[in-house]
C-alpha cells in the first residue's frame, strides 16, 4: 500500500500549485493524483488549438441538466481532465477579479489585502514589477502576441461608445476596455502544470499518478486517512499520514465528498451512499458567469479560421506570434450597467472567430463574436450525485436566471453589446448578423438570451468557506481533510477564475505548512503594498 504525508486529489490549477509548494519541504512526501493523462499534446501548448481538446480524452465533457429558464437546453461544460486541469484548455486570461470580491466573502484571512501579496508573488509579469505586479514568480503573465485586428477594433469601438480604455485590469481600476494579459511564455500556453508542476517533477519526494480516478476519501475514527482510487482496472488505496487535499474542481470536489458520505444526508441516502457527515451545503451554492455572444460573419480574412495556414504556422514556430498564439478571448472589458454600483457587474469577451453552440458549433466563415457575462450572479445552482457509482458523471444544474436580477443585468449588458456593434470601428466585421436579437424590444432580447446563453466556464462555490469549510479550508466534521480549488470561493469573483484559484492555492499551501502572512512580510511581499 502506498503511503505519503500529503495526498492531493486533482492535478488542476490548485493541485499543481499545492504539489509544487508542499514538496518544497524535502522532509515530507507528496502524491498528486490525476484522473486524466499527461499534458503532452501539442494542442495544449499551441494557444489557438485549445478548441481541439474539447470532448477529447483531456476533457471531462460534462453537460448541465436541463436548464429550466433556457428552454430546457443542456449546456456543454468542458473541464480539464489532464495534468494542469482546465488551465490546459482554457482561454488563458489572467484576471484577479475586483478588489471588493475577497472582502465581500466576510471570512477571516480572506481579504484583498491578504490576497494581493499572493497575486503579486505568483507572477512573472513581462511588464516588470510594480505596486500591482510581480516578477520572478512561477506563473508567466504576458501580453497577447496575436493582437487580432478585430479585437483591436472592438476596443476602439468601446472608446467610440464612450467607455474608458484600460490597459491593466489587475491594476488600480477594473472598469474599461482593453486587451487581456495571458498565461503564456514565448507565445505558448503556460498551464499550472507547466508553471508549477513540471519544474518540481524531479523532486524525489513528489509522486504524480496520472490516469488515477479517485472513488472516495477513506475516513477512520473521524479522520481522513486515504483515498480509494482506480488506476486502470485496479482499485487500490493510497494512504495519507498528514492530510488529504481535494482539489478536483467545482464539479468534482463536491462529487467526491458526497461519494465519501460527506454532504446532504437526504440526498446521499437517496442514492445509497452511507452518511458519514451531514453537510447540507456540499454541492450547493453553485455559481457561474452566464454569457451570451453576438456573432457576425464577414469577408475579411483575419479570423482564426485561417490560423492553421502554413504562413501562420511558420510565424508561430519562428517567434511564437501570429494567429496560433491567440488565446481566443483576446480583449474585452468591464462595465457597470448602473451608475450606483460599487463595482462592475458585466464583463465582455471578444473572440476573433464564430463562437456558437457553446464552442462546439462549426466556424464556417470568417467572423467575430462578442458579448457580456454576468459577473456577480444572484442565481444559485447545484451539483448532486446521479448514483453511488464513482465513475458516473454528476448532475449539474446551474439554474441560470433563476433570480430575475440576473436577467435584468444580462439584458442591460446585451444592449451595450448591440451598441458596440454599431460603432464605426466594427463596421468591417459586423456585415452579416449570424446570432443577433430580432429587435431591441425587451421580449426579443429575453428570447435571444434564453436561446443563446451559455456558460463562460467559471464554476465556483460548491464547497464554500463557511458552510462547508472553515477559514483554513478544513472540511467541517472530518479531521485531516481540506478542499482547495474554485469550489471554496463563497462568491464567484468578478472576472476569470484561474488567477484567483492560483492565489487561493498559494495561500492554502501556507496554511497547510503553518506559515502566516508574517512570513510573506519577511520575504518582502507585503511591504510593497503598505
Amino acid at each position: 500500500m502506498e503511503s505519503y504525508d500529503y495526498v492531493i486529489v486533482g492535478a488542476g490549477t490548485a493541485g499543481c500549485v499545492l504539489a509544487a509548494r508542499l514538496s518544497e519541504d524535502p522532509d515530507v512526501t507528496v502524491c498528486l493524483l490525476e484522473a486524466g493523462p499527461a499534458d503532452d499534446s501539442d494542442n495544449i501548448r499551441i494557444p489557438a488549438a485549445g478548441g481541439k481538446l474539447l470532448r477529447s480524452q483531456y476533457d471531462w465533457d460534462y453537460n448541465s441538466n436541463e436548464e429550466p429558464r433556457l428552454g430546457g437546453r443542456r449546456l456543454y461544460l468542458p473541464r480539464g481532465r489532464v495534468l494542469g486541469g482546465t488551465s490546459a484548455l482554457n482561454g488563458m486570461v489572467h484576471i484577479r477579479g475586483n478588489a471588493r470580491d475577497f472582502d465581500e466573502w466576510g471570512q477571516p484571512g480572506w481579504t484583498y489585502e491578504t490576497m494581493l501579496p499572493y497575486f503579486v508573488g505568483c507572477e512573472d509579469n513581462e511588464r516588470g514589477a510594480s505596486a500591482y505586479h510581480g516578477t520572478g514568480g512561477p506563473l508567466p503573465v504576458a501580453e497577447s502576441r496575436s493582437r487580432n485586428p478585430m479585437a483591436a477594433a472592438f476596443v476602439r469601438a468601446a472608446v467610440e461608445a464612450g467607455f474608458p480604455a484600460n490597459d491593466d485590469f489587475n491594476g488600480p481600476s477594473q472598469d474599461g476596455f482593453g486587451f487581456y494579459q495571458v498565461n503564456q511564455r514565448n507565445g505558448r500556453r503556460c498551464s499550472a502544470a507547466a508553471a508549477y508542476l513540471h519544474p518540481s517533477a524531479a523532486r524525489p519526494n513528489l509522486t504524480v499518478r496520472t490516469r488515477t480516478h479517485a472513488h472516495r476519501v477513506l475516513v477512520e475514527g473521524g479522520r481522513a486517512c486515504g483515498v480509494r482510487v482506480q488506476r486502470y482496472d485496479e482499485v487500490v488505496d493510497i494512504r495519507a499520514q498528514r492530510e488529504i487535499i481535494v482539489a478536483a474542481g467545482a464539479y468534482n470536489s463536491p462529487q467526491l465528498l458526497m461519494l465519501s458520505g460527506i454532504g446532504p444526508a437526504e440526498r446521499l441516502a437517496a442514492v445509497g451512499v452511507p452518511v458519514l457527515v451531514d453537510l447540507p451545503e456540499v454541492g450547493r451554492n453553485l455559481q457561474d458567469h452566464p454569457a451570451v455572444y453576438l456573432v457576425f460573419t464577414h469577408d475579411e480574412p483575419v479570423s482564426l479560421l485561417s490560423a492553421g495556414e502554413e504562413r501562420n504556422v511558420r510565424q508561430f514556430e519562428a517567434d511564437g506570434s501570429g494567429p496560433l498564439s491567440s488565446n481566443v478571448p483576446e480583449a474585452g472589458g468591464f462595465v457597470r450597467t448602473q451608475s450606483d454600483l460599487a463595482a462592475p457587474d458585466v464583463q465582455y469577451h471578444v473572440l476573433p472567430v464564430m463562437f456558437v453552440e457553446c464552442a462546439l458549433g462549426e466556424s464556417a466563415e470568417h467572423g467575430i463574436s462578442f458579448g457580456p457575462c454576468v459577473l456577480r450572479p444572484a442565481s444559485r445552482g447545484e451539483v448532486s450525485l446521479a448514483s453511488d457509482d464513482p465513475t458516473a458523471k454528476p448532475r449539474i444544474r446551474h439554474q441560470y436566471y433563476e433570480d430575475p436580477a440576473d436577467l435584468r443585468t444580462m439584458t442591460a449588458g446585451l444592449r451595450i453589446a448591440m451598441e458596440l456593434a454599431g460603432q464605426p470601428s466594427l463596421a468591417p466585421y459586423t456585415v452579416r448578423p449570424y446570432a443577433y436579437p430580432a429587435s431591441t424590444d425587451e421580449a426579443d432580447l429575453h428570447a435571444f438570451l434564453r436561446a443563446h446563453t451559455q456558460s463562460v466556464f467559471h464554476p465556483a462555490g460548491t464547497c464554500a468557506i463557511g458552510p462547508v469549510l472553515d477559514p483554513d479550508l478544513r472540511v467541517h466534521g472530518v479531521d485531516g481533510l481540506r478542499v482547495v480549488d474554485a469550489s471554496v470561493l463563497p462568491l464567484v469573483p468578478r472576472g476569470n477564475t484561474n488567477a484567483p484559484t492560483v492565489a487561493v492555492a498559494e495561500r492554502a499551501a501556507d496554511l497547510i505548512r503553518g506559515r502566516t502572512e508574517a512570513a510573506h512580510t519577511r520575504e518582502g511581499l507585503m511591504e510593497v503594498h503598505r
